[in-house]
Formats: C-alpha cells, sequence, structure tokens
C-alpha cells in the first residue's frame, strides 16, 4: 500500500517508541530499527524490501560469526555496524545519508580502539563476500508483461507486481516450484462454493457480517513490509537469557525464510493465476456453479493487490516466519507482539505462534481480498519453506566456525 510522509514518519516514531522502552534490546534489535527507518524512506514495495532485509541480516549475522569465540560484545557490536552499512549503502544508494548517520551513531558507542578497527574490517569483508555470492540473484529482468485484451479494446494499464520474483535465485530451495502450493478448488467445487460465498459476506466493503474486531484485524494486516514480521521476532530475540550472536542468526533466518517464501509465492501466483474475490463475485455468473451468484457492485474492504490471488502472499510470509520461530522457541506457546502502521501504530499479541499465523490468514478473508483456500495453501507453503530454512541456519552446526557456504547457495 502507499504511504505518505506523514505515514511513513508515524511509522518510525512508532517503532522508535516501541524499541526505547524494551531494556533487552541489542545491536541486531537496534539496527533492525534502523534498517526499517531506511527502507521506509526509500518508499520500497514488499518484495524489494523483503530481498534487502534478508541479505542484510544475512551479512550481519555472518559478520558476527566471523569473529573469534572470544571477542569481545564492543567488536561484535562494530561488526555487525560495518556489515549493515556495506549491504545497505549497497543496495539503496539514494539512503547513503542515512545509512552513514546511522553507522556513525552506531559506532560512537563503541571506544576506538585496534580491535574496533579490526572487527569493523571483518565485517565489510563479510558483507561484500555476502553480496558478491548473491550477485546472481537478478531482479533486473525484462518487464515482458502483455495485457491480454483484442485489438483496439481498452484493458487497464497497471502492470503486475514482482513478476521477476519467480526467476531470482533462492537461499536454501532447490526452485521456486519446489513447494508450489496444490491447484486452487474448481469452480463446481464445493470448495470453491465455500469460499466465494465466505469473502463475499464477510469481506465486502460494506459487509454488516464482519465484526469491528474482524474490520481492525483487516485494517492491520493491510500493511507488508518486513517490519510487521520482524516485530514478531523481536518478540523471540528479546527473550530472556540471548546474545547478540544468536539474535543475529534468528533475524537472519527468519529474513531469509521471508525471502524465499515471497520467491515460492510469486512463482505459484503467476503459474495459476487465479482471480481475486472482486473479480469473481463481480462474475459469479459465469463459473459454472449455481450456488455462486454475482454480485455486480461488490467491492473488498481493503483494494486488491497487483498480482494474481493464489495463494496467499501473506499467510505464506506468515507460515516461513512461525516454522523459523518454533524452531528457535523450542514451542508453539511464547508471547508475541507487533505493530503496524495501516492501523495507525497498534500493537496486536499473540499468546501462540499458531494464534498469530490464524490471525494474518483470517485477516486477508476479512479484507476481501482472498479466498480462505489461498491462505491454507499459503500458510502450508510458507510453514515448509520456513522449515527448510530453519535446518539450515538454525541447525546446532551452524552456530560458529564454519564456512560461509553453510548459510548460502
Amino acid at each position: 500500500m502507499p504511504f505518505t510522509p506523514a505515514s511513513r514518519a508515524a511509522l518510525v516514531a512508532a517503532l522508535l517508541s516501541g524499541l526505547a522502552l524494551d531494556a533487552r534490546a541489542d545491536s541486531v534489535t537496534d539496527w533492525d530499527l534502523r534498517t526499517t527507518q531506511i527502507i521506509v524512506e526509500a518508499k520500497l514495495g514488499t518484495p524489494p524490501a523483503v530481498r534487502v532485509t534478508a541479505l542484510v541480516q544475512t551479512a550481519a549475522y555472518e559478520a558476527a560469526r566471523a569473529l573469534p569465540a572470544d571477542a569481545s560484545a564492543a567488536s561484535i557490536d562494530a561488526a555487525i555496524a560495518a556489515a549493515h552499512r556495506v549491504t545497505l549503502s549497497k543496495l539503496l544508494p539514494a539512503q547513503q545519508a542515512q545509512i552513514e548517520a546511522a553507522y556513525q551513531a552506531a559506532l560512537a558507542s563503541i571506544p576506538d580502539s585496534a580491535a574496533r578497527a579490526a572487527a569493523v574490517a571483518a565485517g565489510e569483508r563479510t558483507a561484500a563476500s555476502v553480496l558478491e555470492q548473491r550477485a546472481v540473484d537478478s531482479i533486473a529482468a525484462a518487464d515482458t508483461y502483455r495485457p491480454l485484451t483484442t485489438a483496439g479494446g481498452y484493458v487497464p494499464t497497471a502492470v503486475p507486481a514482482a513478476l521477476p520474483w519467480r526467476q531470482r535465485t533462492a537461499w536454501a530451495m532447490t526452485s521456486p516450484a519446489q513447494f508450489r502450493a496444490p491447484p486452487p478448488p474448481t469452480l463446481t467445487s464445493e470448495a470453491w462454493t465455500r469460499d466465494f460465498n465466505e469473502v463475499k459476506d464477510v469481506g465486502a466493503r460494506s459487509s454488516t457480517q464482519r465484526t469491528g474486531e474482524q474490520t481492525e484485524i483487516a485494517r492491520f494486516w493491510e500493511y507488508s513490509l518486513p517490519s510487521i514480521y520482524l516485530g514478531v521476532v523481536r518478540s523471540v530475540a528479546q527473550q530472556p537469557g540471548r546474545d547478540v550472536v544468536r539474535n543475529a542468526r534468528l533475524y537472519a533466518a527468519a529474513a531469509q525464510a521471508m525471502d524465499d517464501a515471497l520467491i515460492a509465492v510469486f512463482e505459484a501466483k503467476y503459474h495459476y493465476n487465479f482471480w481475486r474475490p472482486v473479480t469473481a463475485i463481480r462474475n459469479g455468473d459465469i463459473d459454472g456453479n449455481e450456488a455462486t451468484q454475482r454480485d455486480a457492485g461488490w467491492a473488498s474492504l481493503i483494494d486488491a493487490p497487483l498480482h494474481p490471488e493464489y495463494p496467499s502472499g501473506h499467510s505464506t510470509l506468515a507460515g516461513a516466519v512461525a516454522a523459523v520461530l518454533k524452531v528457535e522457541a523450542g514451542s508453539d506457546r511464547i508471547a508475541l507482539s507487533t505493530s503496524s502502521p495501516s492501523a495507525k501504530g497498534a500493537t496486536r499479541r499473540w499468546t501462540s505462534i499458531s494464534e498469530f499465523v490464524r490471525e494474518v490468514s483470517e485477516a486477508r478473508i476479512w479484507a476481501g481480498i482472498h479466498f480462505r483456500s489461498a491462505t491454507e495453501a499459503g500458510t502450508s507453503m510458507g510453514t515448509r519453506v520456513g522449515e527448510l530454512v530453519a535446518r539450515r541456519v538454525l541447525a546446532p552446526a551452524n552456530v560458529a566456525g564454519n564456512e560461509l557456504e553453510v548459510t548460502l547457495r
């Protein structure tokens, strides 16, 4: 969704206040906040923002683990700062002044010394290595989208979002289609009838069946930039007894899982090219199903994104993050929270990882932009992606001392 300068400022203010209140913040969570500010100011869409986040968080983790086992906390912080500076400067050069200011602020709290200089050099080398290894992951594919029309006939001219994403190189998956969801329900099936009529009733802009709380939740999850999911990750990172390297590893795993999840979901979306509820409901008389009635003026609570419906991207992201968190926490039962600028900075809380995932999926139905089958397929895909990334990044052997290729393909 587009954000005005005022709403971007509100997001940054909300994140700043939330982090400032937490006494367990470390350099990883501090830099998460700084990176969020930089991404917001760069006005990135969700897929590019997730890609940047994955590169930055991976570089930070590799920088931290590249130091000797007896490295001081200050040295680790310096290496993490240097890794952020190198990756962000390469990926978002237009934000250089903001990146440099964030870097200098981070270094100001670390005494100048030979150890700090060595850690900075290590962080710079490691970040450069991450960028070099991921150089094959290009998003510069030519725009070859061809609108479906007849000669002389007008059609909307907006180009669908994230078309090149299915061509990207994944972090852990062997191919973008590795976990492709099964096809959406056939239009004469009971599942389709259920899906169609459910979203028609509760997802309409003028729905009288959607509760006030459901509307608030739908608005909350209208936002999709990485910060809304990394807020959930921060809930785990700020648990007692954790250290900065472990948190760097967690953030790298979550960010890689999110990035692979988007690669997987956009591959599936453009493979199936399934219609959005607003299209289906306004054309309910042509699907061959007598139980799905057309509503010529139906509109969703939230405007539909410019890409195919199936599977749900938000559900895929939530499933991927949840799978990583379950491995890291060792339990489904853990307190989570995050904030959303599309809900005016409101914070939502959950008592389990599963509860968080269910809410994300329900929110997309209440918003009127997804069918239930798409949220179920997205959650399943995301879970498989997250479990794969967790096995690669969070495995005990990856804690320290291994080669960079352990976490990079």
